[in-house]
């Protein structure tokens, strides 16, 4: 299945919903420290509801620990100064799908580091910043699942 890597995450409700999504999916979560909050804060055990014993949750000290867990792996940044869209890769089971903090996403040198397969978008009015970081998770993970015939499902 499919890994999702929160670099940093700022907002428990987000991660909560990516539990949830990790749990119902099938793929796993992988999360980069400093984290935003701890994995027993209230808001992000009421997002998750009661999926948290269902998900595969991993914890990284580091970004160069999560990479030794999960290379080798193509590795999509996600970001939106990227240029090429998220529905133009062909995803396969094991991909690693990238997210940055919800305040300033990816840094350049995380989307640019030697690690990184391809940086994407989803697209979005030009007026607007960014997506909400579990949306984008989430309309992403099923695109590469849709992609795979939801396999598993």
């Amino acid at each position: 299945m499919f890994r999702i890597l929160f670099y940093r995450p700022e907002i428990p409700p987000n991660t909560g919903n990516a539990i949830r999504l990790a749990a119902n999916t099938g793929c796993e979560l992988h999360l980069v420290e400093p984290l935003g909050f701890t994995l027993e804060d209230k808001q992000l055990r009421r997002a998750g509801l009661d999926y948290h014993d269902l998900a595969r949750v991993r914890v990284h000290a580091d970004l160069p620990s999560a990479w030794q867990a999960l290379l080798p792996a193509k590795v999509y940044a996600f970001s939106a100064s990227a240029t090429r869209r998220y529905t133009d890769v062909a995803y396969e089971p094991g991909d690693v799908l990238l997210f940055g903090p919800e305040s300033a996403g990816l840094p350049a040198d995380v989307q640019h580091a030697p690690e990184i397969t391809d940086r994407l978008r989803l697209p979005m009015l030009p007026t607007s910043r960014s997506l909400n970081l579990a949306n984008t998770a989430a309309i992403t993970l099923y695109e590469a699942w849709r992609q795979n015939g939801f396999a598993t499902a």
